[in-house]
């Protein structure tokens, strides 16, 4: 049985998502959820789903080994969800090629450091881009710039508001990354 870690700090839909699509899985599970936000919604969900779920601080992250040693004993996968801290260099080297983000746009346009949720899509909204979408990435040492395992577009209307560009890439969001998920993990052995 593999299993997975989400870090998310923010509502965990995406989370939620993930956790039910691997619910009666008999290779994948996710263990647990860790937040960097001690009233994220996200901790609620994974309480409704009876998945254990923790907070930490940044220097749980960065400065002292918490985060990586309870990672190193619980996790075979990492999954961002909605997590907005950059991963240091020591987890990614513990888990190379093991953690996955989703990102809401089609990198490498819109990414990097700030760009996540409603700033990606007012910025696709007011540059007039024709498509938009996700992105399923590793993580490396940089925002948004670890390698692609898959893209997902759609046209951006004209007549469409980044709360529909938002909505769009949500219902992207829960189609496609718990089964991209699965085939990484799945191809992975």
């Amino acid at each position: 049985m593999k299993r997975i870690v989400i870090l998310a700090s923010g509502s965990g839909t995406n989370a939620e998502n993930i956790i039910k699509y691997f619910k009666d899985s008999k290779s994948i599970s996710v263990v647990q959820v860790l937040s960097n936000k001690k009233n994220a919604k996200v901790l609620e969900r994974a309480k409704k789903l009876k998945v254990s779920s923790l907070t930490f601080e940044k220097e749980d992250l960065v400065t002292s080994d918490k985060v990586l040693n309870l990672l190193k004993s619980t996790a075979d996968y990492i999954i961002l969800a909605g997590f907005l801290w950059k991963i240091p260099t020591k987890i990614i080297e513990a888990f190379p090629n093991k953690i996955l983000n989703i990102h809401p746009a089609l990198l490498p346009k819109y990414g990097g450091k700030g760009m996540y949720g409603m700033h990606v899509h007012e910025a696709v909204v007011e540059n007039n881009e024709k498509k938009s979408g996700i992105t399923i990435h590793f993580v490396n040492e940089k925002y948004d710039e670890g390698g692609i395992i898959f893209q997902e577009s759609f046209d951006v209307l004209e007549s469409d508001s980044a709360e529909d560009v938002a909505k769009k890439i949500h219902a992207l969001e829960y189609e496609h990354f718990p089964k991209i998920i699965e085939k990484v993990i799945l191809q992975d052995g």
